[in-house]
């Protein structure tokens, strides 16, 4: 038989699935279907329901009364079915709604015939409403009496195997809907990642910050170095860019008086995918005028450390295996000690760029020249540092060749006071004292577009604009920004960044 909505057409359909379809337009038939119900009144989840009956029975004890069978409290529930053990006269079955599962139990004696019936041609993955009263089984099961159902959603589609699971993994992030259904530890992953994001508001908020909104789409590709994506806005006739930064617009606003900001949103960053990488990813960006990265290296320190209390009840957490301390103060290590510490490589000695590419090479690290001395201690830093950083630590006075945007140290101008700091050997952030010299901004923006006419697609930009708002003036100011997708993933002892997204991208199927 085929459904009148032809649910078929283009799909290769199993014998489970061609059966739900019979039974789905027989409902039609019947005058039964599904899909015409818009709502349905629920008086409580199956969390709150089981709340209201231990409630009931706790104050019968103090009582020293027995909780009668049927005394119990009423309800109306929706939810999920997913198990069914069907018998002939009475059947159980457990139902799942956004707060957890509670059993139901049903007899034909309370139903009648025709509805009983009902219910036993139903399938595990329909969405049923319910109503009826709260008990406790002989077993001891907290268990709704069903008085009557209605059936709201059919599912067309079988979930995968009960004991098994969903356990393809690309699979599952192809289909989080599925796995949200069948891996419970999953929706609790993604319950955390809102409690994050609610605590760093929660954090910043009391800090005196406001949250403010800045465009995605921009005419020029700044505020980091990175390689953008490009889009066409025709009625404007023009490219722009998916942003890979909010900085230039935030610090704009920092120009026009507003001296503590942040934003949480979305960059878009036109690169490969890995663990720890997604085209798409959140971001925290912050800024407060007359404050530098001193101030910033504080916030960011207590920031996490809060954030890690509100989502898990200690700032000592576990990630695979290794207990992480994120009680502050963290430590701090200038990038260049830091390689003397971890590589032995003393890199104070190095005055020229050839020297530098010298060391590096000498130490396995391969560069493509022409590359600034700057450049390969940043190069080898990654090569041969980060992987050393389990324990939370700034890493701080990066080169200025890699830091276009931060203001340069008075004790040594060729780095700059910026940091960046480092939990299992990821960088989860970025600051620093922004530099606030529109002449010195400029030269460093120049810098960038001879690299980009080099082939240097994650270059800096030329952004006149910015440059106009510097000239206005912009006061002392520090900034910081936090992945928030990779610290959720520290909080949450997941592996993969596509662990703590709703939606990763993937491939094609094909490719």
């Amino acid at each position: 038989m085929v459904p009148e909505h032809g649910l078929d057409e283009g799909q290769d359909l199993n014998e489970q699935m061609l059966v739900r379809r019979e039974k789905l337009q027989q409902l039609q038939v019947e005058s039964r279907d599904p899909f015409q119900i818009s709502k349905y009144e629920r008086s409580a989840t199956a969390e709150k329901a089981m709340e209201l009956f231990l409630n009931q029975e706790a104050e019968a004890q103090t009582r020293g009364e027995e909780l009668a069978h049927d005394a119990g409290p009423r309800v109306s529930l929706a939810g999920r079915i997913r198990t069914m053990r069907v018998m002939g006269k009475a059947s159980f079955a457990h139902i799942m709604d956004e707060s957890g599962q509670i059993q139901i139990y049903l007899k034909v004696n309370d139903l009648g015939e025709e509805k009983y019936q009902q219910f036993k041609d139903l399938d595990i993955g329909d969405i049923i409403g319910m109503e009826g009263v709260i008990f406790r089984t002989r077993r001891g099961e907290v268990t709704l009496a069903v008085e009557d159902f209605t059936l709201l959603s059919k599912a067309l589609r079988p979930l995968p195997d009960k004991w098994h699971g969903l356990k393809d993994v690309e699979l599952r992030y192809r289909q989080r809907y599925v796995d949200l259904i069948v891996n419970p530890e999953v929706r609790e992953t993604f319950i955390k990642r809102s409690k994050a994001i609610q605590a760093i508001r929660n954090f910043l908020n009391q800090e005196g910050f406001l949250e403010v909104e800045t465009p995605m789409l921009h005419p020029i590709a700044g505020g980091a170095t990175a390689r953008p994506f490009i889009t066409h806005h025709n009625a404007l006739d023009m490219d722009l860019y998916l942003r890979i930064a909010p900085e230039l617009y935030l610090k704009k606003l920092v120009v026009g008086g507003f001296n503590k900001v942040y934003e949480l949103g979305k960059n878009f960053r036109n690169e490969g995918t890995s663990t720890k990488h997604n085209p798409e990813y959140t971001a925290l960006e912050l800024y407060q005028a007359y404050a530098d990265y001193h101030d910033m290296m504080r916030i960011t320190e207590e920031l996490v450390a809060y954030v890690a209390q509100e989502v898990t009840g200690s700032t000592k957490i576990s990630f695979q295996g290794q207990e992480l301390d994120l009680t502050p103060p963290w430590p701090r290590i200038t990038m260049e000690d830091s390689l003397l510490k971890y590589a032995g490589i003393d890199f104070s000695q190095v005055k020229t760029a050839a020297e530098a590419v010298a060391l590096a090479r000498q130490h396995g690290v391969e560069v493509k020249e022409p590359i600034s001395r700057g450049e390969v201690l940043a190069l080898l830093f990654d090569e041969k540092v980060e992987e050393h950083l389990i324990q939370p630590v700034f890493i701080t006075h990066h080169p200025v060749e890699v830091s276009p945007l931060a203001k340069r140290s008075l004790a040594d101008p060729t780095v700059t006071d910026r940091f960046e700091p480092y939990i299992n050997g990821w960088e989860i952030a970025n600051g620093f004292s922004e530099l606030n010299d529109p002449i010195d901004q400029r030269q460093r923006f120049e810098k960038q577009m001879e690299a980009r006419a080099r082939g240097d697609e994650e270059a800096h930009m030329m952004d006149e604009d910015f440059l106009m708002a510097l000239e206005i003036g912009l006061p002392p100011t520090g900034g910081l920004g936090i992945g928030i997708d990779r610290l959720v993933m520290l909080l949450t002892d997941s592996p993969s960044i596509r662990d703590v997204l709703f939606f990763p991208h993937m491939r094609r199927r094909n490719e």
